[in-house]
């Protein structure tokens, strides 16, 4: 059957959706979704095609991926341009994925139904690291061979994106290209790149292509360089190929830096069928400076810009407009650490009053929320329960990674929700922090008990409750712990288990107290591939052959699978899971990222690794002195914050959109 570019593939993909479950995510047109003409650029004078073409992957299920910020936000920016279209694509379900590969259905875009192999770009953004596998299911269904080296002209450039691309290395082999950083900008300069290139006519095909995109400084293409080991394992050098000319020997992060200059989405989509989260969202900020050391999140998305309040203002209104959503969160990785949270909050409280439009701070810290702030928040909608990350049971470990949260806060500020008529709180801390003990964990217990109990005093109730969640913790690449040898799956389950004995054994407070944790396995593996270089990809790629698909999620992850492909795959090297995970790096090794140029000095990261040693805090530098973490200077960025002494206008007619706006400004 003769395939023409761009054509849809529904015809044959409809048959097969009656044989899975929930075919809904498959049919895409959902509200706020585009579908362009397949040659929206037009063609130059000689009949060259002009327009750039990106398919956009969230590498897990569509219910995980539809409501991701990152891709709402390129495909909408990608689709503005008349030049350009943007399709979306997601993982299928194993049930889909056999009968595609029975009836040679292609893997597509949700969008159009085109199949993915068309478009000129495949984008993947990874916000974990446990979607590789996914992204080679892709790859194969798509009929893009696995290995860049063994692509042609006719395949799409794949890209990484997100956050765990502050590490290509372990799917270097896969991937033709990774982007680090913010995509709104960098998006826009690589479809600027390949529109030229193709209204040249394409000189030089896919290499020329590639060498031209890491030539920008701001594109990082894996095969342009060359890594050296030393005879222990350890990386001697990553460096440009010698015929690479002119491609830079650190790749720079992308940092947008007006927020309000990108209102984006504009147009939130809307899940046809349920997705993880039912809300319409803004990113009131980006960046975070409180320095926690084992957020990778915070120390790779530095500085911190802030949105305006009218900004913000202004999203919520066209996006709940947009989509009908009754609930507005309220981005960021902390987000009450905003200047302005609490006038942003009131005024939006005030605004909404009388609607069903609730507010939600989806991450607080314990010491920037307070009462009041809990009551705006619940003024419109419901009272859902409050979750807080002390994240280190001991005032000790807080230090360690510099959580700078006391008991007192906490208590508190658990008080003061109690108090309001809450029931219900949430705290999150990890487990196989560095230098931790088994006290240091007992201690969460301790902690536990005196929320239940101060709930009690300030209620007069009994029916308090505390869930205490657990997550392992996994040394992440560009923060102060990168060096650090992650705690054994054993013993992390070991300590865990103390834990939970610890709380159920307490009578008084034990069935007020809920336990969720993770066991230390799928942590292992996500430390392999977070700190792994390029010899992991040949594990990757062995556990995908023994059927390893959707690693994220419980009851699809198979930790033996993993352990099993590590020791064929890495057999006849000087390495093993061990040496990835478990293992102390020294101030001297070479990183497999540290060509990847986060803006962070490597001596400052270092330094603090030793505070953290020595049990040392630092400040936010938002509010104290520059502490010289290298950012600003080496990125041409500053930090952005208000307060910017505006206040959000009362909207006159509610529902009325922008006309409402503009006559409220005119009067």
């Amino acid at each position: 059957m003769e395939h023409t570019p761009g054509q849809s593939v529904f015809a044959r993909l409809e048959p097969l959706l009656e044989q899975v479950s929930k075919p809904i995510q498959y049919v895409g047109g959902e509200l706020n979704s585009t579908v362009k003409d397949w040659d929206c650029g037009g063609h130059g004078p000689g009949g060259e095609e002009l327009t750039t073409r990106w398919a956009l992957m969230y590498p897990d299920a569509y219910e995980v991926g539809v409501p991701n910020q990152g891709v709402m936000i390129l495909y909408e920016v990608l689709n503005e341009r008349e030049d350009a279209l943007a399709e979306r694509t997601y993982a299928v379900w194993p049930d889909l994925e056999a009968l595609m590969r029975e009836r040679a259905v292609p893997q597509f875009t949700v969008d159009a139904h085109r199949s993915v192999r068309d478009f000129d770009v495949l984008g993947m953004s990874f916000s974990t690291e446990l979607g590789y596998t996914n992204m080679l299911t892709a790859l194969d269904l798509a009929g893009i061979p696995l290995h860049a080296v063994d692509r042609t002209d006719e395949d799409p450039i794949v890209v990484a994106g997100g956050h765990a691309a502050f590490n290509p290395e372990p799917i270097a082999d896969f991937v033709d290209a990774a982007i680090v950083g913010d995509g709104e900008e960098a998006v826009l300069a690589v479809t600027d790149l390949i529109g030229a290139w193709k209204a040249q006519g394409r000189p030089g095909g896919r290499a020329e292509l590639l060498l031209r995109l890491a030539r920008t400084g701001g594109v990082y293409v894996p095969s342009l360089y060359d890594v050296s080991y030393l005879p222990d394992g350890r990386i001697q050098r990553v460096a440009p190929r010698a015929d690479a000319t002119g491609v830079p020997w650190r790749v720079a992060k992308h940092t947008v830096m007006d927020l309000d200059a990108w209102p984006y989405p504009k147009q939130p989509l809307v899940p046809l069928a349920e997705s993880v989260h039912e809300r319409m969202s803004v990113e009131i900020f980006r960046g975070c400076t409180r320095g926690c050391r084992f957020c990778q999140a915070g120390m790779i998305t530095r500085p911190v810009r802030e949105r305006s309040i009218t900004g913000i203002g202004e999203m919520v209104e066209r996006g709940l407009a947009a989509t009908g959503f009754e609930e507005v969160g309220l981005l960021s990785l902390s987000s009450a650490d905003h200047s302005e949270i609490a006038d942003i909050t009131k005024g939006l409280a005030d605004r909404y009053e009388g609607t069903q439009t609730g507010l939600s701070l989806p991450s607080t810290r314990v010491d920037a929320f307070n009462i009041d702030l809990a009551n705006e928040l619940t003024r419109n909608g419901r009272r859902s329960g409050l979750t807080f990350a002390p994240e280190g049971g001991s005032e000790r470990i807080r230090k360690v990674i510099n959580k700078m949260v006391s008991e007192e806060d906490l208590i508190n500020t658990v008080a003061a929700a109690y108090g309001a008529g809450w029931r219900q709180v949430k705290l999150y801390f990890m487990c196989g922090l560095p230098t931790e003990t088994d006290d240091d964990v007992l201690q969460i217990a301790e902690l536990a008990k005196k929320v239940i109990e101060t709930g009690r005093q300030v209620s007069g109730r009994r029916d308090i409750r505390c869930t205490v969640s657990i997550g392992g913790f996994v040394p992440k690449p560009h923060t102060p712990f990168q060096w650090c040898g992650q705690l054994g799956a054993e013993e992390t389950d070991a300590r865990l288990a103390k834990l939970r004995e610890a709380i159920r054994s307490d009578r008084r407070y034990g069935s007020s107290i809920g336990f969720r944790y993770h066991d230390g396995k799928p942590g292992i593996v996500e430390g392999l591939l977070s700190r792994g270089d390029r010899r992991v990809g040949r594990v990757i790629e062995q556990v995908w052959r023994d059927g390893g698909r959707f690693d994220g999620w419980s009851e699809h992850f198979s930790y033996e699978r993993w352990m099993t492909a590590a020791e064929t795959a890495l057999a006849e090297l000087p390495v093993d899971v061990a040496w990835y995970t478990t293992r102390d790096r020294g101030e001297s090794e070479v990183l497999p990222w540290d060509h990847i140029d986060s803006g962070l000095d490597k001596e400052w990261l270092w330094a603090d690794w030793q505070d953290a040693l020595d049990e040392t805090e630092v400040d936010d530098c938002r509010w104290t002195p520059c502490f010289d973490c290298g950012v600003c200077p080496q990125m041409n960025t500053s930090i952005e914050t208000g307060p910017t002494g505006k206040t959000l206008l009362p909207l006159t007619v509610l529902g009325s959109g922008r006309d409402a706006m503009l006559e409220a400004h005119a009067h």
